[in-house]
């Protein structure tokens, strides 16, 4: 297991909106109830006459949020990843989405590692609508470091973002010198030349661990951090691809449409190789502590080294 610090994106989340909201005055913040929770407390307290509840109203929210980027606000509308691209995709579909405004949707408690909240809570789908809307930037950073360069990178960019944020505490991998954050830019993490492992989010950490542990047994895995899954960088996929013969995605959501689409839609249409998706297959999650069910779906360094083994033998 990775030693060393850990923290909740969300947590980067909110203290990143605090940062920048003390440089840029046009960035207002909006959430719905769960200021807590998301974290957005921290920019309310910082400046309340920027911060607006709009209570357990997230469609509401939206066109709130929309109607604040017409007058040249930068609003981030905040919420659970199920409510804000779940219960309110109609209203960033075609309020946020189809006038293209400068709205970004920062979404935390995603994907299974909500825990104890159960499937209700457990969004494994939001990528996958996100992606659909055209226009609209979906960004999954994999640590603190990459949290706060997304938001950052999200106020510079002129349209809609959805910004993906976990409720678990996950290792600092990407504190170093050399580390740069580029929309649209994947990053290897890895050389290797047997396989590639393309993760996002949450997995990065521990598909590293997973192909330090392949390494043991002779299996050379490329791996590769995508934090921005739309735009895709297709160059690096197809040129990894190339390199390896071989891509296995590793996502914390749906293996239908978010990171294991992506990539499958791209290499499918320029450069056919093999493709394995480890994610949540075509189920619902279930209730129970975070780290245990990362460890029964297999998302765990342990579970992505073995699906890869098995899928190289």
């Amino acid at each position: 297991m990775l030693e060393g610090k850990k923290i909740a994106t969300r947590e980067s989340y909110g203290n990143a909106l605090v940062e920048l909201g003390q440089i840029n005055d046009k960035i207002v913040v909006l959430d719905a109830d769960l200021a807590g929770a998301t974290k957005t407390a921290m920019f309310k307290k910082a400046f309340p006459d920027r911060f607006f509840d709009c209570g357990i109203a997230e469609s509401n929210m939206a066109g709130i949020a929309a109607g604040l980027a017409t007058t040249g606000m930068i609003p981030f509308m905040s919420s659970f990843a199920m409510f804000a691209a779940g219960r309110a995709f109609e209203q960033v579909r075609n309020s946020i989405g189809y006038p293209q405004l400068n709205v970004k949707i920062g979404a935390t408690h995603a994907g299974i590692s909500v825990g104890e909240d159960g499937a209700t809570h457990q969004c494994n789908e939001d990528i996958a609508l996100m992606r659909t809307i055209p226009g609209m930037v979906v960004l999954c950073p994999s640590d603190d470091v990459e949290a706060k360069a997304a938001v950052a990178a999200a106020v510079e960019h002129d349209g809609p973002v959805y910004l993906r944020f976990g409720r678990l505490a996950v290792p600092v991998i990407n504190d170093n010198p050399d580390y740069k954050f580029e929309l649209g830019k994947g990053i290897v993490l890895k050389e290797g030349t047997d396989v590639t492992l393309v993760a996002t989010g949450l997995t990065v950490a521990p598909t590293l661990e997973a192909a330090a542990l392949l390494e043991k047994e002779g299996i050379s895995a490329k791996v590769i951090n995508i934090h921005t899954i739309k735009p895709l960088d297709e160059e690096l996929i197809i040129q990894a691809a190339k390199q390896t013969g071989k891509v296995i995605t590793i996502e914390e959501h749906s293996v239908i449409g978010g990171l294991g689409g992506a990539v499958c839609e791209t290499l499918s249409e320029k450069c056919p190789v093999p493709v394995k998706r480890i994610g949540i297959n075509d189920e619902f999650g279930q209730s129970g502590p975070a780290v245990e069910l990362l460890h029964y779906y297999k998302l765990d360094a342990e579970g992505i080294y073995q699906q890869v083994k098995e899928n190289m033998a």
